[in-house]
């Protein structure tokens, strides 16, 4: 955080709205982003964002500045995901949008028509896999490998320690991997075991 957004921060938990509509606008990419990777749902992931920000703005007193804020920020946003994934799970609504294509499923090969099919199916069908993930995992993952935080930055997010982040993530990879073959599908980047670390 600059020191600009600093400022913004001292005034907004001073009750300035105009100085949180500043951090809103400066962290609104990061908080989507991580609500549509996680969501899968565009509409979802604009609702999850607003309602991040909310929880945010009305939690500041609770804010710890010894903290990254845009870790805070996208730990309410992240748990709050995980509460709409387990409600749509209590439900069974399915997941229509996929992720972003993971780069290792990205082809370096001709973008012809075949290769592109190709792709495509093996992007909905990774989709569909990390679908069968329990929350936990799929949050793990997804933090991971679509945003590349750090064990301990995901720790932190999780609240919980840096062996479990690694334990769920060993796991899921495994699953991930186990599922990928019996679906025909090789695995590639996240979806090859790997050892525990």
């Amino acid at each position: 955080m600059n020191s600009e957004e600093n400022e913004w921060l001292s005034q907004a938990m001073e009750g300035d709205k105009d100085a949180f509509g500043k951090i809103i606008e400066a962290y609104q990419g990061p908080v989507y982003n991580l609500a549509y990777r996680m969501l899968n749902n565009a509409n979802e992931a604009e609702e999850a964002a607003q309602e991040a920000f909310i929880r945010a703005y009305t939690r500041l007193d609770s804010y710890n500045p010894e903290r990254k804020f845009s870790t805070w920020l996208l730990s309410i946003t992240s748990n709050y995901c995980i509460d709409v994934i387990r409600k749509r799970r209590a439900i069974l609504l399915s997941i229509d949008e996929p992720l972003a294509p993971h780069p290792a499923l990205m082809s370096e090969k001709s973008a012809g028509p075949e290769s592109q099919l190709v792709q495509h199916e093996e992007q909905v069908l990774v989709q569909s896999l990390l679908a069968e993930l329990e929350p936990d995992y799929r949050q793990a993952v997804v933090l991971r490998y679509w945003y590349d935080l750090s064990y301990e930055e995901i720790a932190e997010l999780m609240n919980t320690t840096v062996s479990a982040i690694k334990s769920r993530l060993f796991r899921a990879r495994r699953q991930l991997a186990e599922r990928s073959v019996a679906v025909g599908l090789e695995p590639v980047g996240i979806l090859e075991p790997e050892m525990a670390v």
